[in-house]
């Protein structure tokens, strides 16, 4: 039987389609064509239209979703339209890959959930870190460990244009229309509202999209690795001109803790570890935005007198090409993917745990 190509069609055209998922496509030609794109900026799509020899070009994204010959659409526009995006799409029976944060709210991940099933597609969350083969390899052998002591989950990075303008050339023009704009800062201030009960632009506010953002890759890794926790021993976050958080999860027999933050250094540390007696691994992940940059596999163990340290680094292939092979396998072989919208609603939990903390520290 001939291999089915997938007709992709993507919402959304800005930085992280530019510098990922447009050029990760064109390297999967066998699985995957790009057949319709979509922005809200006309000249945009014009570009990227001539640049990929894509004829079907849209503003509007639910007209994209009604193109009959699509088969997946790409999800990777602003967060606050993910979920109306994603419904739409499986409301005309398209499967969905949708960037994180899936959503911002319980009641959009619930109604995303509904979608899915009432039209039987799949919905995948684009957790790209937990299909990189180090944290595969990682999360076999820490389901090994007899007793884990302790973990550390850390992601602390710089502005993703110190990784961006030297290596990469992102396009964007100034003719978004002023009421898409307004419609996006009222979408957001409403979501966040609803989800946490405080206005977007606050400090909690500001850390809750932070949580959504950067920290919700590092949640979902530590709950394939180690599970949901029992709670929160407390959180703390700063603002001295940086937004850092650092908060305690109570694992039962042992504590995790979580440390997150952006400030103006041109360094990315994101790195989930987990300490045994005598054996500790860490994934340690380098910035998405250089493609084929590896994700290393540090393990360090004791046996006897003997103690050694290892790097191990399973493949030059990157985190997205893995996750874009594993999505063509979902559709093609009618699987249910790791990374589904239920799925996704566990850091939706997590999320308030953290949020609760720091109400009850009145911070």
């Amino acid at each position: 039987m001939t291999a089915k190509t997938l007709n992709v069609g993507i919402i959304g055209l800005g930085e992280v389609a530019q510098v990922i998922h447009l050029p990760v496509l064109e390297t999967l030609p066998k699985q995957f064509r790009i057949a319709a794109l979509c922005d809200i900026s006309p000249k945009l799509v014009a570009h990227l239209g001539d640049r990929y020899n894509v004829e079907n070009l849209y503003t509007d994204a639910a007209e994209l979703v009604k193109q009959p010959d699509l088969d997946i659409v790409f999800v990777l526009n602003s967060d606050e339209y993910h979920a109306e995006c994603a419904i739409a799409a499986a409301n005309h029976k398209k499967h969905v890959l949708i960037e994180k944060p899936m959503c911002l709210t319980e009641s959009e991940a619930d109604a995303i959930i509904e979608a899915q099933h009432r039209n039987g597609v799949k919905i995948m969350v684009g957790y790209m870190r937990r299909y990189a083969a180090s944290f595969v390899e990682a999360v076999k052998q820490i389901g090994g460990f007899e007793n884990i002591q302790y973990a550390r989950v850390r992601d602390i990075i710089g502005p993703n244009r110190l990784f961006v303008k030297p290596t990469s050339h992102v396009v964007s023009f100034d003719d978004i229309p002023e009421a898409l704009k307004a419609d996006k800062r009222h979408r957001s201030e409403k979501l966040v509202k609803d989800a946490t009960g405080v206005d977007a632009d606050s400090p909690n506010g500001q850390l809750y999209r932070l949580l959504c953002g950067l920290s919700s890759h590092d949640l979902s890794a530590m709950r394939e690795a180690l599970g949901m926790p029992k709670g929160i021993v407390g959180a703390k976050v700063t603002n001295n001109g940086s937004l850092f958080l650092t908060a305690i999860f109570d694992y039962d027999q042992f504590a995790v803790t979580f440390e997150t933050g952006t400030d103006g250094q041109g360094r990315f540390d994101a790195h989930l570890e987990v300490y045994a007696t005598h054996k500790s691994v860490r994934v340690q992940y380098d910035t998405p935005y250089i493609r084929h940059l590896p994700t290393k596999l540090h393990v360090h163990e004791t046996v006897g007198e003997a103690y050694t340290e290892s790097v191990i680094r399973p493949t030059w292939t990157d985190s997205y090409t893995l996750e874009l092979q594993y999505l063509y396998d979902i559709i093609t072989q009618d699987l249910t993917p790791k990374t589904t919208p239920e799925d996704y609603k566990q850091d939706l939990v997590i999320f308030k745990m953290i949020m609760d903390a720091l109400s009850r520290n009145k911070i």
